[in-house]
């Protein structure tokens, strides 16, 4: 057992799900530390019915901590998380710095479990876009071997965070009264909306989140081969990300085989029944840990291929709940160890 456990960005919009999961899975540990800037230390939040005070991040902060669990801006987690490794502690990180760095493991338990036996301390958790779609395709990846996939995200605002929920909120408000909220978080305003970029520009005219989920896909299942084209769009959706799939593979796939492998695969619900209006949708995934899949389609444009429609909570599997299994991972792997 991890016996003191640090949580890094305890009040953001993924930490205090962080916060909710350990306590509804019933995380194993004998102390708990949270950790934030300047502007929340002091604050005190109520975990298993004790108020913890809220302690400043910096360089000396994780002595004597086992284990951390980050929700942090790429910036924080380089400066912060090599110190926590000295201290001897392991690092479940949610930003983006660390995930395709070869020395750190990207893991998704559901998908690639072993891989993190070769975490030199930090062990990487996915983008949110990228995770739900690689929990789908890899028991399809198992059976068939993916060859290349197309996908649109439709990406809901709390993936800004705390601030890109509010401008959602502050952006719908002026659409239906007409008083003007100027974008601070978002390009344009996003009430009534598609923004058809997240991100920055990267190469040959896709963004950086779009190049993630190219970059990420390959680590995280372990072939360099698969070939992905993304399309990113943020929707005036609050909570869950939606993504339109189609993936071509290796070996043909019945639309019925292809049911059953999700039917099967952990950490996937199908809702899959046209004829009476049943298919994934965010408002229906909303506080849900699953991945949602529907839409299950044959592509008759040609080829092997699979079309279908996803759908998962971006704040709990795409972010706190994958960062979450990921820790009882490494107590389950620890616990097996040390037999």
């Amino acid at each position: 057992m991890y016996e003191t456990l640090a949580l890094v960005g305890a009040t953001g919009a993924v930490g205090r799900i962080v916060l909710q999961q350990l306590q509804e899975r019933k995380f194993p540990y004998k102390r708990l530390k949270l950790l934030a800037s300047e502007r929340s230390v002091g604050k005190e939040v109520r975990v298993n019915g004790e108020s913890i005070k809220i302690e400043l991040l910096a360089p000396g902060a994780f002595k004597n901590i086992d284990l951390v669990i980050a929700s942090t801006p790429d910036e924080i987690s380089r400066d912060f998380a090599p110190y926590a490794v000295e201290e001897g502690a392991v690092v479940v990180d949610e930003s983006g710095y660390w995930r395709m760095d070869p020395t750190v493991p990207l893991i998704i338990p559901e998908v690639n479990p072993d891989a993190i036996d070769n975490h030199k301390g930090i062990i990487a958790s996915p983008n949110c876009s990228t995770t739900q779609m690689v929990v789908a395709l890899a028991p399809l990846h198992q059976a068939a071997g993916v060859k290349r996939v197309v996908v649109s995200t439709y990406q809901a605002t709390s993936g800004a965070g705390l601030a890109g929920t509010e401008e959602l909120n502050d952006s719908t408000r002026s659409a239906l009264t007409g008083k003007t909220y100027p974008p601070k978080t978002f390009q344009y305003p996003i009430g009534f909306n598609l923004i058809p970029q997240i991100g920055s520009e990267k190469q040959d005219g896709y963004t950086s989140e779009e190049m993630k989920m190219v970059y990420e896909t390959r680590k995280i299942m372990g072939d360099e081969n698969i070939q992905v084209c993304p399309t990113a769009v943020r929707v005036p959706v609050a909570i869950g990300h939606s993504e339109s799939i189609l993936v071509e593979t290796e070996k043909p796939l019945t639309t019925i085989e292809a049911r059953r492998l999700f039917e099967d695969a952990p950490g996937i619900t199908v809702v899959d029944d046209l004829d009476n209006q049943q298919y994934p949708m965010p408002r229906d995934c909303e506080g849900k840990d699953d991945v949602f899949v529907g839409r299950i389609r044959r592509d008759i444009s040609g080829g092997n291929g699979i079309a279908f429609w996803c759908v998962s909570d971006n704040l709990r599997k795409g972010a706190a709940t994958n960062a979450v299994q990921i820790a009882e991972l490494l107590v389950k792997r620890s616990a097996a160890a040390a037999k």
